[in-house]
């Protein structure tokens, strides 16, 4: 049976090219990146080469990124960083409903400690106003945390608006951007953030490895405490194989991204009106425009997103029902929810997310059998019944 993978949100397979980048790090440049002689001046080295590769592709300097063991540390820094910095100015801070659980967690955490949060509603397409994010701004606010890209329903937000709101302000911004990085262009002057995140095993790096952006002269304060590494901003020993497969995947993510993202879209877009012609009671979920270039997510009505799951499974094909971090959880999404879509749709959801390996070919099978095992879970299912 061939295997499709088509759950790239949830993580990607680290490319050839960036394992080749590695290997040499495990073994023969094996030295400790804070050792002053020959062996950790070598990993130094790398270590400062994949720190320039990571700022070239977001416009900023080198000594404005921290390397992080991924986005969940990269958040969790900048959130609680800027808070612990900044309370003697003020305590409030500004966020979404539909943050990634590395924000939203962090948030309720802050709030059982003298901090004020605002949670903002979005639309039904998931995309947040500016403008509620302007009236939300009081004189007790020090940061804005909106997700460049959420990584359920794929809808892009306006993060460039609401940085020009943040900068006239004098408010910090921060922003996710695990999800967009390598995959559309991220220019932190443009968007006018303050700090972003990002993961390394999102654009077919290795899993352990983040960064967050820092623009130079923001106040932060440091979580990570012992040695000296990253100059005092993020105590422990540099992994070092892991930030070189991180420089290599960020530079080959910027020399393929601007055709990788015409074909991604053409196969989204394909994947899309397959779907809504094939299977009926069926809603895109998300902005039907502004989306990311791979991500197709769907409500089924009257099934569940895991029976779904496991048929795809039996057929090859590898999808998710949302965030890869909460399927464990029973619970609905919080993302289609605060969409407003009620909780028998919200467990009705597939994710599928395409990669740089999928083909029209695998677009083409998920049309071949999923009308069926709706089709089949549909004459089975109570739902549908008590809709008859």
């Amino acid at each position: 049976m061939r295997r499709i993978y088509l759950d790239h949100a949830a993580t990607t397979p680290t490319r050839p090219e960036v394992v080749k980048a590695m290997l040499p790090y495990f073994t023969d440049a094996f030295g400790n990146a804070s050792s002053i002689y020959s062996y950790g001046r070598e990993a130094r080295g790398a270590v400062e080469e994949a720190r320039i590769k990571v700022a070239e592709l977001i416009g900023a300097r080198g000594e404005e990124v921290i390397f992080t063991s991924g986005g969940t540390e990269a958040d969790n820094y900048a959130l609680k960083g800027v808070a612990y910095a900044n309370e003697r100015k003020g305590n409030h801070i500004i966020t979404t409903s539909i943050e990634h659980h590395a924000v939203l967690e962090v948030c309720r955490f802050l709030g059982r400690r003298r901090f004020q949060i605002t949670y903002l509603p979005v639309d039904k397409y998931g995309l947040v106003d500016p403008d509620d994010v302007k009236r939300a701004i009081t004189d007790k606010t020090i940061l804005i945390s909106v997700m460049h890209a959420n990584n359920q329903v794929g809808t892009i937000e306006p993060v460039e608006e609401i940085g020009k709101i943040a900068r006239e302000a004098g408010v910090y911004f921060h922003i996710d951007a695990v999800q967009t990085l390598g995959h559309i262009p991220v220019d932190v002057d443009e968007l006018k953030v303050d700090l972003l995140a990002i993961s390394a095993h999102k654009l077919y790096g290795p899993k352990g490895v983040g960064a967050l952006y820092v623009r130079k002269g923001t106040r932060l304060v440091s979580f990570m405490h012992g040695g000296e590494q990253e100059k005092r901003r993020r105590a422990g020993t540099e992994n070092v194989p892991a930030i070189v497969g991180l420089g290599r995947a960020v530079e080959l993510a910027g020399q393929e991204m601007g055709k990788e993202v015409e074909r991604l879209a053409y196969l989204r877009d394909k994947l899309i009106k397959g779907l809504v012609e094939k299977i009926d009671h069926i809603r895109l979920n998300g902005h039907p425009t502004r989306r990311l270039p791979n991500n197709v997510n769907v409500s089924v009505d009257f099934v569940e997103g895991e029976s779904l799951l496991l048929n795809l499974d039996l057929e090859g094909i590898c999808a998710s029902t949302g965030s890869a971090c909460s399927s464990a959880s029973l619970e609905p999404s919080h993302v289609l929810l605060a969409l407003g879509l009620p909780a028998e749709q919200a467990h009705g959801s597939l994710r599928f997310t395409l990669g740089r390996e999928n083909t029209e070919a695998d677009v083409e099978q998920v049309l071949e059998v999923l009308p069926g095992i709706v089709a089949r879970l549909r004459a089975m299912s109570p739902l549908l019944k008590t809709q008859k």
